[in-house]
């Protein structure tokens, strides 16, 4: 493989073609369908697929026997299911998703989530990152290796649309497809981070989530606070004691050992060496308010907060009016939204339900308690790299870097790979991403950085050729 010439093919490719085609994507508010019910009657959704479809098809005639399809379940959302043709009876699985998170405030000035603004090697607005590169990414690593006339395996791009309302409609699609996918030996995924742009970076596991909408009614309708303030327990307050059951309010210490796990040695080293990489980055890069401080200074044990431990968040809430049109009442009900990280090996369903009996039991004063599970994936831990794997990696992170691969895990949820685990569990995984420091997914802000996008395609390619010559020698 002449390395150089793929650097130049590929990023030629990302600045002649996928970088405006992203352009155009970030103006698509495609939703994903827990933050737009009516993502169908929208077309948003379906004009983020056919944006895509086109721009692969245009392509296909360089992928010798190449197919592309758009899948379509009924009362599910679609999925891009692209398949070329290779050499060896191997398969390597392609994954990316194309829905969005939604709006989010605090855009700065200029920039908005469907509003592609550029600036430098950064090109803002939602999804660009998360994950609309994807697809772009994987056929350029494919199309690289086609323009050298370099043998691979037979691959499987798989585009999904509901990853961020928590990909359950992909199981469907996978048991649709599944003498079509057949085994894969190896699995790319696009989705996920980065400790920095200055080298690759490899996903060794991934939390699980378990969350929902946890409710305290106390009235039936509002009254005057002088009058029931005293009498009257507070909705609010009620709420405050029934999260202090789960959450330590002081430390943030999630409190039950069962929503614990034995993080295992390897990734306790693992998440040494980050933040002997990292340093200060590993709190820095986020957006903090004058004064604050990380709830530790000891940067493993944050690595292994963020990976390995359970957090919770409280992501929305009801029940409470903006200030501007509080008057003196006592309200009747306080809702939030919770989001709880779990382990990797946690079972996100089981924790869910220990979640949902700890929340309910016993309510105080006996008030309306309800919690409405909405989320129950689990984790995933990568299964060892096999040594040609890690070499590959090594290598190539070498080669369109210019330093060594780091490992570390990440703390979002990507709930295909731990359904693809069990049902592949011979396959070796490749997670990587380009969501690194001040990259904001899911936030204000969001960009994508450019050359990293490039050099992680250059990365897939070159480790795809890899599996190819390893799989030759059986």
């Amino acid at each position: 493989m002449d390395t150089a010439r793929l650097s130049r093919y590929v990023s030629g490719l990302w600045d002649d073609e996928i970088v405006p085609q992203l352009v155009e994507y970030i103006r698509i508010p495609n939703k994903s369908p827990m933050f737009d019910q009516d993502w169908v009657a929208h077309g948003y959704m379906d004009a983020a697929v056919k944006l895509m479809e086109t721009w692969a098809r245009s392509k296909l005639s360089q992928l010798p026997g190449a197919t592309l399809e758009v899948v379509r379940l009924e009362g599910r959302t679609p999925l891009i299911y692209i398949e070329v043709p290779g050499q060896g009876d191997d398969t390597v699985m392609l994954y990316g998703h194309l829905d969005k998170q939604p709006e989010m405030t605090g855009w700065a000035e200029g920039l908005g989530p469907w509003t592609p603004v550029r600036k430098g090697d950064k090109l803002y607005g939602r999804g660009g990152a998360d994950d609309g590169y994807a697809i772009f990414g994987s056929l350029a690593a494919l199309l690289a290796l086609h323009e050298q006339g370099i043998p691979h395996a037979r691959c499987v791009v798989m585009i999904e649309a509901c990853e961020e309302s928590g990909s359950y409609d992909l199981p469907f699609y996978v048991d649709h497809l599944a003498a079509r996918i057949g085994s894969p030996s190896l699995v790319v995924c696009l989705d996920s981070g980065c400790g920095n742009y200055d080298q690759l970076w490899l996903t060794t596991s991934l939390r699980g989530m378990t969350g929902g909408n946890l409710s305290v009614q106390v009235l039936e309708e509002g009254v005057h606070s002088g009058d029931a303030s005293g009498v009257v327990p507070s909705s609010f307050r009620i709420l405050r004691e029934l999260l202090s059951r789960l959450e330590d309010p002081t430390t943030g210490t999630i409190k039950p050992k069962e929503l614990y796990v034995d993080i295992p040695q390897q990734r306790i080293d693992q998440a040494k060496l980050s933040a002997e990489v990292l340093g200060d980055d590993i709190y820095s890069k986020f957006p903090w308010s004058e004064g604050m401080q990380p709830v530790t200074r000891d940067l493993a044990e944050l690595v292994l907060n963020r990976t390995w431990r359970p957090q919770l968040a409280v992501t929305g809430i009801g029940g409470i009016p903006p200030l501007e049109s509080a008057g003196n009442v006592l309200r009747p009900f306080t809702a939030v939204k919770l989001s709880l990280r779990v382990p990797p090996t946690l079972n996100g369903a089981k924790g869910g339900e220990f979640v949902k009996q700890l929340l309910e039991k016993d309510p105080p004063y006996g008030a309306k308690v309800s919690f409405t599970l909405e989320k129950d994936g689990s984790g995933w831990n990568a299964p060892a790299l096999s040594p040609w794997l890690e070499q590959a990696v090594s290598d190539a992170s070498q080669n369109y870097f210019g330093a060594p691969a780091t490992y570390m895990g990440e703390g979002g949820s990507i709930p295909f790979m731990g359904m693809l685990g069990e049902k592949f569990p011979k396959a070796q995984f490749l997670i990587t991403g380009v969501l690194g420091p001040h990259s904001n997914a899911h936030g204000p802000n969001e960009f994508l950085h450019i050359p990293t996008g490039k050099k992680v395609s250059m990365v897939v390619a070159e480790v795809v050729a890899k599996h190819f010559e390893q799989g030759a020698k059986g």
